[in-house]
């Protein structure tokens, strides 16, 4: 008998609700306020998949603990031919059920998407997402995902439009 046949952990949806309460609680505890900003797609182009006139003009607040406390990860400074990038990357985790409540359903997302941008008003920095880590096996506690892993990098402006309603996020254009 490999497993113990009275528990049943894919179906268990009161554990399933409990483990995911838990990890709200812990993101509100030990976590910091964000402020989610989902991309509009203007016009894609399809060769290169990429869409140079992406309009950012909705904002949420969301709690979002950081993963790695330890300092930035990624490659950091990388000198190139024409300038220094800075090439930091920082994750955040945030709470599937709170991503679902904060956000809702912003044009059919019903989970964070890549290029997508957050504002971290403790470092006055703006921050997108490179890749938002949806089927970590590790969080399939009790068979259910409680929580994504956004790995970011400061954004860097590049012509977008921004009219979230968030001086702090719309005045980026001009300082940059």
């Amino acid at each position: 008998m490999a497993t113990n046949p009275y528990f049943d952990n894919f179906t268990n949806t009161p554990e399933q609700t409990l483990i995911e309460d838990l990890i709200i609680e812990s993101i509100k505890i030990y976590g910091h306020d964000m402020v989610y900003c989902p991309r509009t797609v203007v016009a894609r182009d399809t060769a290169f998949n990429s869409d140079s006139l992406s309009k950012y003009e909705e904002s949420y607040s969301i709690e979002m603990y950081i993963k790695n406390v330890e300092g930035f990860e990624g490659e950091g400074d990388f000198l190139s031919r024409f300038n220094i990038q800075i090439r930091d990357e920082i994750t955040f985790t945030v709470a599937n059920k709170r991503f679902t409540e904060a956000i809702g359903d912003f044009k059919g997302q019903i989970r964070p998407q890549e290029g997508d941008i957050l504002s971290f008003p403790l470092t006055e920095k703006i921050y997108v997402i490179k890749f938002a880590e949806h089927e970590a096996p590790v969080f399939y506690q009790m068979g259910a995902l409680q929580c994504y892993d956004l790995r970011c990098e400061q954004w860097e402006y590049s012509g977008e439009e921004l009219d979230t309603g968030i001086a702090a996020i719309d005045n980026y254009q001009e300082l940059y």
